[in-house]
């Protein structure tokens, strides 16, 4: 396996792309999300576009995000009255400035630091898609409880066999957006990645790289049954259209 670390260099021609980064109630890990990104692309001259899409955040998330004033090019697009994890992503995906997109969580469970890793492939024309990934070499979920550990890994057995990818559940990952934006805004299931790759096919040159998958900063997790049911129901819908190869 190609491997790409953080010490890639892109050319100045193709430094843009854009950061997706989902929100509801992450007013406590914004901020500092947002810090630890502009530390990470200062010494690449990477200048990403980071658009945050928040579904009604109660907690202060978007005064923050308001209130920023550091380096980077922030806008928050605000949503009230549809919620979704994956539409929030293809919104982003349609109202971004740049070809290439990064979908990334704002609880800093994904590691800013491998962001050149991720887009790295893609600049130069290596690969169609980047998944920051648990489950190969070199991954990891450190600070996991055991129980979360096995019930990741078994969630993650029917979506393996479905793409033949090692972490089709990651969602910190690259992509051009026209893989995004071709997907309907309305689509049930959260895990947009898993969407992506079972509707390419196998069209899709896919990178995995190994990434410490930490537990979240401060808050609490979105998981809950409605969750596991959307997912569900969206691995009995994603198996029609299942890659061939």
């Amino acid at each position: 396996m190609k491997k790409y670390s953080t010490k890639f260099k892109c050319k100045p021609s193709i430094r843009n792309f854009s950061i997706i980064i989902p929100t509801i109630d992450e007013a406590d890990n914004i901020i500092l999300l947002l810090r630890h990104i502009s530390c990470i692309m200062q010494p690449f001259g990477m200048n990403p576009e980071i658009l945050i899409i928040d579904d009604g955040s109660t907690d202060g998330t978007r005064e923050r995000v308001k209130n920023y004033r550091g380096k980077l090019d922030v806008r928050l697009i605000c949503r009230d009255s549809v919620r979704g994890l994956a539409s929030a992503v293809i919104v982003g995906a349609r109202e971004a400035s740049h070809d290439y997109i990064i979908v990334m969580d704002a609880d800093l469970s994904h590691p800013p630091e491998m962001i050149p890793s991720l887009i790295g492939p893609l600049l130069d024309g290596t690969h169609d898609m980047v998944i920051g990934s648990r489950y190969v070499k070199g991954g990891n979920t450190p600070d996991w409880p055991a129980v979360r550990r096995l019930g990741s890994r078994l969630a993650s057995i029917p979506a393996q066999i479905l793409t033949s990818t090692r972490d089709p559940l990651s969602g910190f990952f690259s992509v051009d957006r026209q893989y995004l934006r071709n997907l309907d805004e309305n689509m049930e299931g959260f895990k947009i990645g898993l969407e992506i790759i079972a509707r390419s096919k196998g069209s899709l040159r896919i990178l995995e790289v190994p990434i410490s998958f930490k537990d979240r900063f401060n808050g609490y997790s979105k998981m809950n049954f409605h969750v596991l049911k959307e997912y569900l129901y969206q691995l009995c819908r994603l198996s029609i259209v299942r890659p061939q190869g």
